[in-house]
């Protein structure tokens, strides 16, 4: 602004722009990492428990606390296994990717029906068929998987069903590795590791509409007669030419995004919640009933939402190797 004095940083990082609400409330994977070992899943799911903190030893090489015990931040996911119901194929086209055929498990559970109406008889083998004999045309496979919400500790029915990449290998071993499962379980173990680093990504909770200290942090103004048409606003819109810029801060959404965070540890896969279980359960969400992941760090949703997975797209340089050794996980 033409009448400052000093230089203001810009308030609000661009890279975030629109801040609009999200879509839908479970967040949506738009790309997928490479990798060249076996055929394998690319990603998971689970619902947030909450966060606590746990003390393990330090082993990033050339830090100052290698070696010794630390003490950090860490999330609780719990991860029921996701049934895995259907083969989608993808083919190239000039407008992008184009769904080939799909070969549906002949069973699957009923909670489906509280998505969308279920047939009376999937053709399985017909499908699967047309699949493997186009195999050399294909593009990529993916598997359309659901979470088990009855298995968790949330009260919820109603399952998240979306699509998990497979990659590692050729496709007619991709082709072969979903043929096995499909119509069967498959857990957060056969997934991940622990010691692997993960990307998380889920849509923030929500704040509703807000003004521009909340949203923008701008600093609120001294409350003398010269500014009683507000404190709480910012100084100028803009100047009168070119009119009023985006680059303002203004009133509006706040929270609701969908955001990604890089390269989170896990720290510990566990089976049942008998270890990490406190007395009552968790505050806003009960107890944990089926597998669970303990991530190093915090993730960008509130309690109960669902928070996807993903083998790291950008994985750390430098980041050691192998299971870490947790000590003591507080709860």
């Amino acid at each position: 602004m033409g009448h400052r004095r000093v230089n203001a940083p810009r308030r609000g990082s661009l890279g975030f722009r629109p801040r609009a609400r999200a879509k839908s409330i479970v967040a949506r994977i738009r790309s997928w990492p490479k990798i060249e070992k076996g055929p394998r899943l690319l990603g998971f799911a689970g619902y947030k428990v909450g966060m606590t903190h746990a003390v393990l030893v330090e082993d990033w090489p050339g830090t100052p606390m290698y070696g010794r015990e630390v003490v950090k931040p860490v999330t609780i996911i719990e991860t029921p296994p996701l049934f895995v119901g259907a083969l989608r194929a993808y083919i190239k086209s000039p407008y992008g990717l184009k769904v080939f055929s799909e070969a549906w498990s002949p069973t699957v559970p009923k909670d489906f029906g509280r998505v969308f109406t279920i047939p009376e008889k999937f053709d399985f083998e017909s499908s699967i068929e047309k699949i493997a004999s186009n195999i050399d045309d294909l593009s990529e496979l993916r598997l359309i998987v659901a979470c088990q919400p009855r298995k968790a500790g949330i009260g919820k029915k109603t399952p998240e069903i979306f699509e998990v990449k497979i990659d590692g290998g050729d496709l007619r071993e991709q082709f072969e590795y979903a043929r096995k499962i499909v119509g069967s379980e498959i857990d957060v173990a056969d997934v991940f590791r622990e010691g692997e680093f993960i990307d998380v990504i889920s849509v923030t909770r929500g704040r509703g509409f807000q003004g521009v200290i909340k949203r923008f942090g701008v600093k609120i103004k001294p409350r003398w007669h010269k500014h009683r048409k507000g404190a709480r606003k910012i100084g100028s819109i803009s100047p009168a030419h070119p009119g009023v810029m985006w680059t303002i801060p203004r009133a509006g959404q706040l929270g609701f995004h969908q955001r990604t965070e890089y390269n989170k540890r896990i720290l510990k896969i566990g089976d049942g919640g008998d270890e990490i279980n406190p007395k009552g359960g968790f505050k806003h969400y009960g107890l944990v009933r089926s597998r669970y992941i303990i991530l190093e760090g915090s993730v960008p949703a509130p309690v109960k939402r669902l928070v996807k997975l993903r083998c790291s797209i950008r994985p750390p340089l430098n980041a050691p190797e192998g299971k870490p050794k947790l000590i003591y996980v507080h709860v």
